[in-house]
């Protein structure tokens, strides 16, 4: 069945000091910002990871590799709008997207419907088609501890 495809995405990146969290193409306010060559965001790394996989189009490293001057603090909302392009050129579209944000703090229940809706707007489908769930790992492990926030994402795509 190459008319149903199913990928799974997983990101991770450090928090620090001095820089801006951003998650689902949102700004939340925070104490701390992730670490990274781009903006860092973890759900749309992970996002754009599952549709690639999903395609078979290996990573989102091997297409915007963290070494290239163009993608130096890139919003990730622009890799995302990419991604779509790309698995667009096969001919896919997505289906609908399940995704999972890991961190003790800050809370982001309160921004889940915020960040559904950019990713809705940017993949030009409808909210619906859009889970997004937050969670702790109850104080165990890099994440408990905050030292990083971590995103998982399943993504159905379908022949177009």
């Amino acid at each position: 069945m190459d008319n149903i495809r199913i990928g799974m995405g997983y990101d991770v990146h450090k928090l620090v000091e001095g820089r801006e969290l951003w998650l689902g193409g949102i700004k939340i306010e925070h104490n701390m910002g992730l670490l990274g060559h781009s903006d860092a965001d973890v759900l749309i790394h992970a996002i754009c990871d599952a549709m690639l996989g999903a395609a078979n189009m290996r990573d989102i490293g091997y297409h915007f590799p963290d070494t290239a001057e163009e993608t130096d603090g890139i919003d990730s909302k622009i890799l995302l709008r990419k991604t779509m392009t790309l698995i667009a050129e096969k001919g896919y579209r997505i289906g609908n997207i399940d995704a999972t944000v890991c961190a003790e703090r800050p809370k982001l229940n309160p921004h889940v419907e915020q960040m559904k809706e950019c990713l809705a707007k940017v993949l030009d489908t409808d909210v619906e088609n859009i889970s997004i769930k937050a969670t702790t790992t109850e104080r165990l492990g890099f994440t408990g501890r905050e030292e990083g926030i971590s995103a998982y994402a399943v993504v159905l795509i379908n022949k177009a």
